[in-house]
């Protein structure tokens, strides 16, 4: 007890500017600091680069507390950047049908997210982060690709893999970037069912059809 308590004087500072100069509990917006961490690192260095070690030291956390929160990175990089789902669940909905239909799904379930006003708000953000700098371009390039689509083929089982998957990932982000960055009409008011038939079947060519040989 302090001499100032003892002679049954006030201390100098109130409890709660004590509190404020103290330790933040456990916990407290600690998965806020991680998201926020993520997408600097997400965005300095790209998706494959991007490491939980690395984000945990850019937040200042355990790693294990962002394992607690997510579990694995692509559950991280979709709750940093707002996204509908993490790619497996993407996947398995659109794999679930079969083959046939895969490239008309994949569009549908894209241009379902993007259409609404915060999943417009989104891609316009990554869009723009990925048409501003190599850095964004990168990190958005190798999620689609390597997460997404190169996931897809592997199910599929078609052969060049790697080309399929970089096929598909230009087509969607090249529609992406013309329905709802440069609005370009008339592609930006058309129908989603429109979108559909039309984006879909190259879809599918890319990921299922034949390809030229090399």
């Amino acid at each position: 007890m302090s001499s100032a308590t003892r002679a049954g004087e006030p201390t100098d500072e109130a409890p709660d500017a004590a509190k404020r100069r103290g330790r933040r509990p456990a916990g407290e917006d600690r998965r806020g600091d991680i998201l926020a961490a993520a997408r600097v690192e997400f965005g300095a260095r790209g998706f494959d680069a991007t490491t939980i070690r690395g984000v945990a030291r850019a937040a200042g956390v355990d790693p294990r507390l962002v394992h607690h929160y997510f579990d694995g990175k692509d559950a991280l990089f979709v709750a940093a950047f707002e996204l509908p789902a993490r790619p497996q669940q993407l996947i398995d909905g659109v794999l679930a049908p079969g083959v046939d239909g895969v490239g008309d799904r994949l569009v549908r379930l894209f241009t379902t997210v993007w259409d609404s006003d915060e999943g417009r708000q989104r891609i316009v953000a990554l869009v723009s982060a990925a048409s501003a700098s190599e850095a964004g371009a990168r990190m958005l390039r190798e999620f689609l690709t390597r997460e997404v689509f190169a996931r897809i083929v592997a199910r599929v089982g078609s052969d060049d893999a790697e080309l399929r998957a970089a096929l598909a990932a230009s087509q969607m982000m090249g529609l992406a970037l013309a329905r709802y960055v440069v609005r370009m009409e008339p592609l930006a008011a058309a129908e989603p069912d429109v979108v559909v038939a039309l984006v879909g079947p190259t879809i599918q060519r890319y990921l299922t059809g034949p390809l030229p040989a090399s």
